[in-house]
């Protein structure tokens, strides 16, 4: 991990190939343009690398190949992938995909990511193509359910431990995989960041406006997967005993959900639905305090949310759970934490900052920011630990 950084402008440019899943965090890679698996890529080619990815879609969406533009210039060419009905019939389509491509390209990396099928795939598939790949963790994959088939964990955990190097959304995450995987090769913490063409401080009133919000109402809310195991019920629950009190406060949320969380049912709730990612500062900026929500869970505990940087570069007062990596970033700011899963502390702390707003003081990295530093990764890796001539 320790060594030089390298200014990743002033290097040999490298041919990039990106494993990915197309759906991930709620939305979709290329319909959705979203999130660190399409902004990261993007922004490499930004700075002169070849990148090309392929994406595999566990929903039925239109196949082939789709070039992703940054400045009309630079630009990632996605091929994507279904699994279709088949799903044995998808997986060898797949494969026979990646092995073409990576033969054609003939990649200076392959970066895994998505979940433990692209690591364990991806690191495979280096090794079969003699080049380096790199394992991309953004969330504990640990805790997704297909990392719980039987059999998959362990071979997922040697994926990682022999990658020829690791990106970790977060210090935590980073910990687990040195100290639980055993990796003593090559990582660094790449967390989530923010595009600042559309994240930045914005009238409240103009964006209330927009959204069809009440202007004088003190209002709460989030945005986001409104999921049972992101601890969502707390928000709903702390809004309840706050409403009782407060017959001007008001709760907007948006993004998808699971059918069996219980939104509250009053006029007072805002269901804005999935909002296109263009709309999600509007809707930000257009609260008196934003919430955060997660569990203390194997998810909790080791992921990074994007949504705590895009609520700080909104300069909007933030709420948000006490749960991993929450707790070093808001060490500064203990009044914007709550307990997990604790209706009653949550609504304690939205009070805090419906009453002091409280605005965090801390720089939001974007997403070309992240993309130097993987840049610099990606030249080490590549450089550093040439692969053995083959005899």
């Amino acid at each position: 991990m320790a060594g030089k950084e390298m200014d990743a402008s002033t290097n040999s440019k490298l041919k990039i190939l990106v494993l990915a899943k197309r759906q991930y965090s709620g939305k979709d890679l290329l319909d959705d343009r979203f999130g660190r698996l399409r902004e990261l890529p993007l922004e490499l080619a930004k700075l002169g690398h070849r990148v090309a990815g392929i994406c595999f879609s566990y929903r039925q969406r239109q196949q082939g190949v789709f070039a992703d533009y940054y400045d009309g210039r630079s630009c990632v060419v996605w091929h994507s992938v279904n699994l279709g009905r088949f799903a044995v019939s998808g997986l060898v389509k797949y494969v026979v995909q990646a092995s073409r491509l990576t033969r054609e390209m003939r990649p200076d990396l392959i970066w895994a990511c998505s979940d433990s099928f692209h690591a364990i795939f991806g690191a495979r598939l280096a090794r079969i193509c003699r080049t380096k790949c790199v394992v991309d963790l953004y969330d504990n994959f640990e805790s997704f359910k297909a990392t719980q088939l039987p059999g998959v964990r362990p071979i997922f955990k040697r994926a990682v431990r022999a990658a020829d190097g690791v990106t970790c959304v977060s210090r935590r995450l980073a910990d687990l995989v040195v100290g639980s995987y055993r990796r003593d090769g090559p990582l660094t913490v790449l967390q989530n960041a923010v595009r600042p063409d559309l994240f930045y401080h914005r009238d409240r009133t103009a964006c209330r406006q927009r959204l069809g919000l009440p202007a004088d109402a003190r209002i709460i809310g989030t945005a986001g997967a409104l999921y049972a195991n992101r601890g969502i019920d707390a928000l709903f629950e702390g809004f309840e005993i706050l409403a009782a009190k407060d017959d001007n406060l008001h709760l907007v949320i948006a993004g998808p959900r699971q059918r069996r969380i219980h939104i509250p049912n009053r006029p007072r709730v805002h269901d804005l639905g999935i909002l296109p990612l263009e709309e999600v500062p509007a809707l930000f900026s257009a609260l008196d305090v934003a919430v955060v929500c997660n569990r203390n869970s194997a998810f909790g505990c080791y992921s990074f949310p994007q949504k705590a940087y895009e609520i700080i570069a909104c300069r909007v007062p933030l709420v948000a759970a006490a749960v991993g990596s929450m707790n070093e970033m808001l060490a500064e700011y203990p009044q914007c934490l709550y307990e997990p899963e604790n209706p009653k502390s949550l609504a304690q702390a939205i009070e805090r900052q419906l009453e002091a707003r409280t605005v965090v003081n801390l720089p939001a990295p974007s997403w070309a920011d992240s993309a130097r530093q993987l840049a610099d990764f990606f030249e080490k890796v590549v450089h550093e630990n040439p692969l053995p001539l083959k005899n």
